[in-house]
């Protein structure tokens, strides 16, 4: 877990330019608070303990306005970035050094039970407002344009936009 929490921090520095210093980043960035609580919360859930995780989530999405269920699994190095609204469900997996902006679902599509949320791999950019709705696979190094909702499987190196999502460059090529 400490080294989660290490990349992290990190992370934050290399991408955002307005990160001063350590102190400001830890008070002043939601994002960063949301995943400190989730990785508490994440570990509780794991070894058994009910209620206290879900509450202790409770409590951070009325501190950051940002909900990540406890079961959710978050990879090394995620930023958060401007968080406020963001929803990642119980069965959502965050792969590593993925970026994602406010507004976005990591969502289910309806009562289904089991894995019923998305994957992202790693790398992955999902922008303001987007939806990734479902038990879908989202590829390493994926942009998901703000606004965008995707409800099918994004292979690697894909940008996606649009309603419903569509890919619009593979490998960097448009297509």
């Amino acid at each position: 877990m400490l080294s989660a929490l290490i990349a992290d921090f990190r992370i934050i520095f290399e991408r955002d330019p307005a990160a001063r210093n350590w102190l400001e980043v830890l008070f002043c960035y939601p994002g960063l608070q949301a995943l400190l609580f989730h990785r508490c919360c994440h570990w509780l859930h794991g070894i058994g303990i009910p209620f206290i995780p879900r509450l202790l989530s409770q409590l951070s999405r009325f501190v950051t306005g940002i909900e990540i269920h406890p079961g959710a699994k978050i990879g090394h190095g995620v930023f958060i970035d401007h968080g406020m609204g963001v929803v990642i469900g119980e069965t959502a997996i965050v792969g590593d050094y993925c970026l994602i902006y406010q507004g976005v679902t990591l969502g289910g599509t309806g009562k289904e039970s089991g894995k019923r949320h998305p994957t992202l791999g790693e790398n992955a950019v999902v922008g303001a407002g987007a939806k990734v709705l479902g038990n879908i696979q989202i590829g390493n190094n994926v942009r998901i344009g703000a606004g965008s909702v995707v409800l099918r499987d994004v292979p690697s190196d894909c940008t996606v936009v649009g309603i419903p999502g569509r890919i619009v460059y593979r490998s960097g090529v448009r297509v």
